[in-house]
């Protein structure tokens, strides 16, 4: 567990792989983005994204669970207050393994709750062939360490 007190700029994360389903994708979209190109090859295959593709809500699921299982692991958990940024540059694929990078781009503790902070991420979400399919920078709400001590 990390307090805000053991993060500081530049530092770096990674995670595990996560192998995408095909079912996965279309279950997902099913019931929560019932779109053509989520749920049906053949008709996938008409559109923009010229085969099936994951939601882009299904990839920032994943990059959820790749977060949890990583390494960050801060204090209180990975809560978020804001997006500054979210973008899906490619399309998810079935078969396609996803892998996050993350780096913190700032730690600042709050004014007016002591006992927290706020450390500002970005993630990157990359495929097996390290091409970026999402990438986020978020505002994550971050534990001090209780009595104010500093670990580094």
């Amino acid at each position: 567990m990390r307090y805000l007190e053991d993060f500081a700029a530049g530092q770096t994360f990674g995670s595990g792989r996560l192998v995408v389903d095909k079912d996965r994708i279309k279950t997902f979209a099913a019931e929560f983005d019932p779109q053509p190109f989520h749920l049906d090859e053949a008709a996938a295959h008409a559109t923009m994204f010229g085969g099936l593709a994951a939601s882009g809500w299904h990839t920032a699921a994943m990059t959820m669970r790749l977060l949890v299982d990583s390494d960050i692991k801060p204090a209180g958990g990975i809560v978020g207050a804001s997006c500054d940024e979210f973008r899906w540059p490619r399309p998810v694929r079935p078969g396609d393994e996803l892998r996050l990078e993350s780096e913190v781009l700032e730690v600042r503790p709050s004014k007016s709750r002591p006992n927290q902070g706020m450390i500002k991420m970005r993630t990157t979400t990359l495929n097996q062939d390290n091409e970026p399919v999402q990438i986020m920078v978020a505002n994550l709400v971050v534990l001090r360490r209780p009595g104010g001590g500093d670990s580094r």
